[in-house]
């Protein structure tokens, strides 16, 4: 399929290949030359060298001229340089500046008149008057030869006058021609701007003082007429009730160079225009009305769906926040009762009834676990979680969030293992976050870790920041899964783990971590394992640890002893 190009309605002019008055009269100067040398030679006899050497000197830059038409800049102060010595030299040549051909001293403004160039003229100019000073200095100094008298003398001077007449003709008409050029590109403009105005979906417009529009250019917005802004002023355009407004914006562009401002036309107070206002000149303003109907309309639409967004998230923040109560009770008691039955408090259960109660305690822990990471949640979002600080030692909530994941990590037979300091590490946080956030990594850790791996639970301090860092052998996290990971409801994994939580476990520590002013990063990569460091600036000081008379022996604590966690559980190893 061929396309046809479509003309250009706005074309520059090109230059048209014709008729040129610099090479022509390059040319008469060469003709003109021939002539005069061909009459002087029934005037003068061979031996007069002077005035053929005039001639010649004559001849030499106009056919340098004629032979590089095309030169650059460079070549063209060459030729001047070339005209003012040729010129001078066949002033010299037959009496000096009062000798015939003294004209051919102005020849270098000749030419340069006819180099389409305006800055030549100042240079020929220049090297003419130079030409005409060696042309006296060499009279007055008696170098000179005599002037020719008779014939010969007016045969050279016709020639120097109607070389150089034809040369400042020739220079004139090419200064015409470049004067006709550029107005015509002028009005090519002018033309090309007035289209690209008039066709604008917005106006233009130029306001003079305080209110008088004088020229507008485009599309009036509906509601506004141009006539009556030419007319009646730019303040009488608009809504009676915003005319004071308006006012006051143009009076604020004249005083700080620039204002805008939204209103209601007069003509259609349902509509929105906006005006922006420079100031170009002292009391001279240039401005832009465009309709902005549309785009208010938008930006409404926008924000009512922003607004009901926030509001549906908000009530569903606060239904679920407010439903603590209702859904941890029941659980509690099912729980208890359960527990009850487990314990075979009121008598002996058949091995069927005891394995049901296992199951459901079981299970309303699991429930509870998710419904308890839901509702923090919930309250966080809802921003009515509020922490419980106080000062204790971030030994003990770690070592008690370890110890109730034993049993969950005996089960995956993965070993658990805790990297704590000898020394207490005070701390001013929320106990409570503190060991869910424990929790949730250990969990998340013990998940994804196949048998036979390892999670570490590691716990440092350090200028007035607490560092806990858990780390494990499993299956690591893909870095599409990563990006998403820490954002609520986001899970990682295959089904099986994702079936097995929420996806607050993550978001819960990062959310705690940041009311405690700190920050959560994550490091992961496929079949490498999953590292998850929290740090917060909760440390109040790092207490060395207690003196043992025995160097070499393990450091004692006041917690449970390590057996009490489990067999795969080391705690407070000292480094």
């Amino acid at each position: 399929m061929e396309l046809e190009a479509r003309p250009d309605s706005i074309r520059r002019p090109a230059p048209t290949a014709g008729f040129d008055p610099a090479l022509a009269w390059r040319l008469g100067w060469l003709g003109a030359v021939c002539l005069a040398a061909a009459a002087a030679l029934f005037i003068v006899d061979a031996r007069a060298w002077p005035i053929w050497s005039a001639l010649a000197a004559g001849a030499a830059p106009a056919l340098a001229a004629v032979m590089f038409t095309r030169g650059g800049e460079r070549a063209e102060s060459l030729l001047l340089v070339l005209w003012a010595v040729g010129g001078a030299a066949a002033a010299s040549l037959t009496g000096g500046v009062s000798g015939a051909m003294a004209a051919w001293c102005l020849a270098p403004v000749a030419a340069a008149s006819t180099m389409n160039r305006p800055k030549r003229l100042a240079e020929g100019a220049a090297l003419a008057l130079i030409g005409g000073c060696v042309a006296a200095l060499i009279q007055l100094s008696g170098l000179a030869p005599p002037a020719p008298t008779g014939p010969l003398a007016f045969l050279l001077g016709f020639l120097a006058l109607v070389t150089m007449g034809l040369g400042l003709a020739a220079g004139l008409l090419i200064g015409r021609r470049r004067q006709e050029l550029r107005e015509d590109r002028d009005a090519l403009e002018i033309g090309w701007l007035e289209t690209l105005l008039d066709g604008l979906p917005y106006l233009a417009l130029a306001v003079r003082g305080h209110d008088q529009v004088t020229t507008v250019r485009g599309s009036a917005p509906l509601g506004m007429s141009i006539e009556q802004l030419m007319t009646r002023g730019l303040a009488e355009s608009a809504a009676p009730a915003d005319r004071s407004r308006l006012a006051a914006t143009i009076a604020q562009a004249h005083r700080d160079g620039a204002a805008s401002l939204d209103f209601a036309p007069a003509q259609g107070v349902e509509r929105v225009v906006a005006l922006d206002l420079q100031r170009v000149a002292p009391n001279q303003l240039v401005g832009v009305l465009r309709d902005v109907t549309a785009e208010r309309d938008r930006a409404a639409a926008l924000e009512q769906a922003r607004a009901d967004a926030e509001g549906l998230a908000a009530g569903r923040a606060r239904f679920l926040a407010n439903m603590s109560h209702e859904l941890r009770t029941p659980l509690n008691a099912i729980m208890g009762f359960s527990d009850i039955m487990r314990a075979r408090m009121f008598g002996p259960l058949s091995d069927r009834y005891a394995e049901y109660a296992e199951l459901i305690h079981e299970s309303g822990g699991h429930l509870l676990d998710l419904i308890n990471d839901v509702l923090d949640m919930s309250k966080i979002e809802a921003e009515r979680f509020e922490l419980q600080r106080g000062v204790f030692d971030a030994r003990e909530a770690v070592q008690a969030a370890m110890r109730l994941l034993r049993v969950q990590s005996d089960g995956a037979g993965v070993q658990l293992r805790g990297v704590l300091p000898p020394g207490e590490l005070e701390v001013d946080a929320d106990r409570r976050a503190l060991k869910q956030i424990v929790l949730n990594l250990v969990s998340n850790a013990l998940k994804f870790t196949p048998r036979g791996g390892q999670v570490t639970v590691t716990l440092d301090g350090y200028d007035g920041v607490l560092e806990i860092v858990v780390a494990d052998t499993g299956v690591g996290i893909s870095p599409e899964d990563l990006e998403r990971l820490g954002r609520p409801y986001e899970q990682a994994g295959g089904a099986e783990q994702r079936a097995r939580g929420t996806g607050l476990g993550l978001s819960l520590v990062r959310a705690f971590a940041k009311l405690h002013g700190g920050e959560m990063a994550i490091e992961s990569r496929l079949g490498a394992g999953t590292t998850v460091s929290v740090r917060l600036p909760v440390l109040l000081a790092v207490l060395p640890p207690a003196k043992t008379p025995e160097p070499e022996a393990p450091v004692e604590d006041t917690s449970p002893p390590p057996s009490s966690l489990g067999d795969n559980v080391i705690a407070f190893a000292p480094r």
